[in-house]
């Protein structure tokens, strides 16, 4: 008697709502961004999960309705991302790596809940210049970059197509440290932007290089030259792939490192001339998030 040979399962639409719970979350990210870009911070005073003491605010401020919407965007990504998993543990075997990368999605999204709470629980919102508040920014962020890899390599394991993971390229698995700490360094200069606005370019300027302005000014002028040079070694990284044996899917993932990475530079460089102005710094944010992303993938890759 013939034995029976168990196909293994179809994981399209799996796939396809693993990527949309990532787009849900960047979405998060962008309005968190637009949240701290225009002081709404504060929008629902110290208080949380209630807002300004209720469920529903009331007679909101503009600021309140910016920040009550980033909680709600939040609660809808929570549940998206928990039928993910609940999906995932149904679809995938005990033990596949699928289940294990949802695994670690779901710490790093409690953790970027309690992070978040963080924030307005301990009011490192508004008008706050303290270092604390710079390094909590900074965790909040590395959390956030942890979660988007999850997510992005959740989706890409959960493929029919996918391959098993190989060993990767550390010249290109040098990359990734290499953008947390040049988002860590985007992000502090973002909260100087934002709490110390420039007039002009040239004032702008004079506030770095001031010797009694705030450390958030001094370091500021780090990011420029950081991003340059990661973009350079992410560019290199991208092209090492490019002339290799690796899959055309693996190049086409190296050449949008590449673009992004260019995209990203002009997208700084358009953000300091016109002193960060909320669109641009969305845009220049989420430039960063799709970077990190594609250069997840490319040391996933085998090259």
């Amino acid at each position: 008697m013939t034995p029976t040979v168990t196909s293994p399962p179809r994981t399209e639409n799996f796939t396809r709502f693993a990527w949309g719970v990532l787009g849900a979350n960047l979405l998060v990210i962008l309005w968190g961004a637009f949240v701290r870009a225009s002081g709404s911070g504060a929008g629902c005073g110290s208080h949380w999960p209630l807002c300004n003491g209720e469920v529903v605010p009331h007679s909101p401020q503009v600021q309140t309705i910016i920040e009550f919407t980033h909680r709600i965007m939040s609660g809808a990504a929570f549940f998206a991302l928990l039928a993910l998993a609940m999906w995932g543990v149904r679809l995938f075997p005990s033990g596949h790596r699928v289940r294990k990368a949802l695994l670690f999605t779901v710490v790093f999204f409690v953790a970027e809940a309690v992070l978040g709470a963080g924030l307005v629980l301990l009011r490192l919102v508004g008008r706050d210049d303290s270092g604390f508040r710079a390094f909590y920014l900074a965790m909040h962020l590395v959390n956030t970059e942890f979660l988007l890899a999850a997510l992005a390599i959740t989706a890409w394991w959960s493929r029919d197509s996918a391959p098993l993971f190989s060993r990767p390229n550390w010249f290109v698995a040098a990359t990734l440290p290499l953008a947390i700490l040049v988002s860590i360094s985007g992000v502090i200069a973002a909260l100087g932007d934002t709490l110390f606005p420039a007039t002009s370019l040239a004032e702008g300027i004079r506030q770095d290089l001031a010797s009694n302005s705030n450390f958030l000014l001094r370091l500021r002028s780090a990011h420029p030259f950081l991003a340059v040079f990661s973009s350079a070694y992410f560019i290199a990284a991208a092209f090492t792939v490019v002339r290799g044996k690796g899959e055309p899917l693996t190049r086409n993932i190296a050449l949008g490192v590449v673009v992004v990475s260019i995209a990203q530079l002009c997208a700084g460089a358009v953000n300091i001339a016109l002193l960060a102005p909320i669109p641009l710094q969305i845009l220049h944010l989420l430039l960063a998030d799709l970077l990190w992303i594609a250069l997840v993938l490319l040391t996933m890759q085998k090259t």
